[in-house]
């Protein structure tokens, strides 16, 4: 509907093509209540001190997705700054350092047992951005993508909807929204023996009532419900690559 209203395909009919995933055997969400929000300004040293933690776990293999340029830079030096204190060689990747190519090829190389990496990253990321297999194992979020507000195309779309008696709200930015953050997710599972964590650090997922919505979006993932399920789900991911590199390196 997001689609076909937006080309004013009024009664065009849809086929649904079901996804060849088992998301809920494959995948997990979770989503840190006990959070700052995403107006705090500790927001994003506190997605840094997630990413840091789990991606060390992992040997790497995390995209952090933002929703703007400026967190891209936060995030990325206080994960260095964390994991150089850790004595960790994980390398932190950014956005605008690199090519988006060279970025990719660099992530697709890090993710044996000898090395791995962080991408931080915003804007055409949540998109195109398809690496398949262990390479990528955690996706996380900063906040929910809804629509800048100061961007002169989202205002003139907010008062045509609103001058025409509709809510902006409910009808674009919330739309907006869930699909972005669907595409965003999709970064995680691009095969259908892909496994994986996405985690939203934005607690008005769970809190607001549109996170309703913008839940039924996402592909059907298992939830955690706490820091204890995250850490042990991170854990299983984190053994099944250590058996798989194992086997590997025999045959």
């Amino acid at each position: 509907s997001w689609f076909v209203k937006r080309c004013g395909l009024a009664g065009a009919r849809i086929l649904r093509v079901p996804r060849p995933s088992d998301y809920a055997a494959q995948a997990a969400m979770y989503v840190p209540e006990d959070f700052p929000s995403p107006s705090d300004p500790r927001h994003g040293s506190a997605v840094a001190a997630l990413v840091a933690n789990a991606a060390m776990s992992l040997s790497g293999r995390t995209l952090v997705l933002t929703t703007t340029l400026r967190a891209i830079a936060i995030i990325a030096q206080v994960l260095r700054q964390q994991l150089a204190q850790r004595g960790s060689h994980l390398d932190v990747l950014a956005q605008g350092e690199w090519p988006k190519l060279r970025l990719m090829e660099r992530f697709r190389a890090g993710a044996g047992p000898q090395g791995g990496c962080i991408l931080v990253a915003s804007a055409s990321f949540w998109e195109g951005f398809d690496v398949p297999g262990d390479a990528l194992q955690l996706v996380v979020i900063d906040k929910l993508p809804f629509p800048p507000p100061g961007d002169p195309l989202v205002e003139a779309r907010t008062l045509q909807i609103e001058q025409s008696g509709g809510s902006a709200f409910k009808e674009y930015a919330l739309a907006e929204a869930a699909v972005a953050l669907k595409q965003g997710a999709g970064r995680l599972i691009r095969h259908e023996s892909d496994r994986g964590v996405l985690v939203v650090c934005d607690s008005r997922l769970v809190r607001m009532g549109y996170g309703k919505r913008l839940i039924a979006a996402l592909p059907p993932m298992r939830r955690l419900s706490g820091a204890e399920e995250f850490h042990a789900a991170l854990e299983d991911l984190a053994s099944v690559t250590r058996t798989s590199t194992t086997d590997q390196t025999f045959l």
